[in-house]
This record gives structure tokens, sequence and C-alpha cells, in this order.
């Protein structure tokens, strides 16, 4: 799963709530030909982006290419079940990555539409915002 190898500080502020308005940036295809773009704001986990990544590449079988346009560099903490507040914060339960509205969050290039449509649907099941695909104005089908 990907984490960040080190970072400056350990545990965040969530920051919940904050996810005002659309993406500045990494909004737009920048590698592949289809991309999968977020509709809605929220946190992905490193498990999700895992378990949507495994679904796509398994549905293209080894075919084409796939970029991951987010990466889960936030920490999010909880603390135990039924331990009484105070006595600092949480330890580090896993890492999301925050996501805008109009996010780029996968791309694909190298296969045929229809499979790329099908491997990014795939792997939106998975992941808790809504998405939807897109498609390069440079690409003939």
């Amino acid at each position: 799963m990907l984490q960040p190898a080190r970072t400056k500080y350990r545990k965040q502020h969530r920051m919940r709530g904050n996810l005002k308005g659309k993406a500045q940036k990494g909004a737009t295809l920048a590698f592949g030909t289809f991309g999968l773009k977020s509709q809605t704001a929220g946190d992905i986990t490193a498990r999700q982006l895992e378990a949507a990544r495994r679904a796509m590449t398994r549905s293209v079988q080894r075919g084409g290419k796939i970029w991951i346009r987010i990466f889960p560099q936030k920490a999010i903490s909880r603390k135990s079940p039924e331990v009484p507040m105070g006595a600092g914060k949480g330890a580090i339960e896993f890492y999301a990555a925050e996501v805008y509205p109009g996010t780029m969050i996968f791309e694909m290039a190298g296969l045929s539409e229809e499979t790329a449509r099908e491997a990014l649907r795939l792997a939106a099941h998975k992941l808790p915002v809504r998405t939807k695909f897109v498609k390069s104005l440079h690409h003939q089908s």
C-alpha cells in the first residue's frame, strides 16, 4: 500500500469539511488518453486506492499503461475504543489522499475506449467519491 517514506510531522490535523471548491491542480489529463475524475470531495484511503488499482489492472490483464495521479500522504489517527478523553492524539491508523471535485485519480493509455471505460468503472466502485470517465480530445477511436 502507498504511504509516505517519511514526513516532517508524524500527525496532522484532519481539516474535515475544509475541502471546498474545485481542484486547482491535477484536474486535466497529463499522461494518458482516458481518465477517472472525481466529482465530489473526500478522503481516499491507501487501501481503497490499492483495491481500485487492482480491480483496474485485473480488468485490462496487464495491457496498456496506468498512472495513479493521487498519493495518500495525510496521516489519519484514531484512538482505541473506550479510551477516555484527553491523554493526547491517537496513533496513526492509515494514510489518505485528499481529493477535490475535478481531481484526476487514474489515467490510462494504450487501450481501446471500451476496455478503458470498463476498467475505470470497476475501479470507481471501490472509491468513496463520485467519479466520471474522461477522455482526451486528441484521441481517435
